[in-house]
C-alpha cells in the first residue's frame, strides 16, 4: 500500500513542528516522492544529519510503505 503525501508531511511535522514541508509525487504512483523540508532543527547539522532527521521522522516507513523519497533540506 502506498503512502499519501499528507501522511509524509504529518510524520515530518510531528518530529519538527516548525517545518515547512513541500512534497511532490514524482511518478503519480504514491510511491516515489521528492520533498523539501525547511526547519530550524537543521541549523548547524551536516546534510547527512539533516536527512537522517527526516528519515527518522518517518518512523520506519521508508523502504516499506514508502518506496522512494528524495530529500532536500534547508534552514530558514
Amino acid at each position: 500500500m502506498a503512502m499519501q503525501a499528507s501522511e509524509i508531511e504529518a510524520f515530518i511535522r510531528s518530529a519538527m513542528p516548525d517545518a515547512v514541508v513541500t512534497i511532490e509525487d514524482l511518478a503519480g504512483d504514491g510511491d516515489h516522492y521528492a520533498c523539501t523540508v525547511v526547519s530550524e532543527a537543521f541549523r548547524g547539522l551536516s546534510r547527512v544529519k539533516q536527512h537522517q532527521l527526516v528519515y527518522n521522522a518517518l518512523q520506519g516507513h521508508m523502504g516499506g510503505t514508502l518506496h522512494a523519497l528524495a530529500v532536500k533540506t534547508r534552514t530558514p
